[in-house]
């Protein structure tokens, strides 16, 4: 038996298509991505086809190609698409997120340098001289500072 007619004695059979199918999702545990899901599921639909229909080795390798890309192209459009939709965008940014809104100073900026509790954080804050009690709005990021101004 030739190499060529043990290969397709092999794709011939379902359980090797199922056996494929589980190998490449277990690969898709230890491989970042999800590249390796959609060809799994592809081979385990090839070999459960298989198991109801007989269909020549050749023509089962073509539809798991063909399938698998189908597959890949949609599912890495949905994922993409879930990816973009952030609930909270500056989920990252801490300081990010205190731009636009306004707080009262509890210490006084002296020299354009000073304090603000917001929450259970200490920031430091930069901005023109301003007694305590003075209600700012943050403008504005820089690093770790946040930027502020009288509100």
């Amino acid at each position: 038996m030739s190499l060529f007619e043990y290969v397709a004695r092999w794709f011939d059979a379902p359980s090797t298509w199922l056996l494929l199918g589980l190998a490449l999702l277990a690969l898709e545990v230890f491989v970042p991505g999800t590249f390796f899901l959609w060809f799994g599921v592809s081979a385990l639909a090839i070999g459960a086809v298989l198991l109801v229909v007989a269909v020549e080795w050749k023509i089962a390798l073509v539809a798991w190609a063909v399938l698998a890309v189908l597959l890949l192209l949609v599912g890495r459009r949905f994922f993409h698409a879930r990816d973009r939709e952030v609930e909270d965008p500056y989920l990252n940014e801490r300081a990010a997120r205190y731009t636009g809104r306004q707080f009262t100073l509890t210490e006084p900026l002296i020299e354009s340098q000073g304090n603000l509790k917001i929450d259970d954080t200490i920031w430091r804050v930069s901005g023109p001289d301003l007694p305590a009690g003075t209600r700012i709005r943050v403008v504005g990021v820089d690093g770790p500072v946040l930027k502020v101004d009288r509100a």
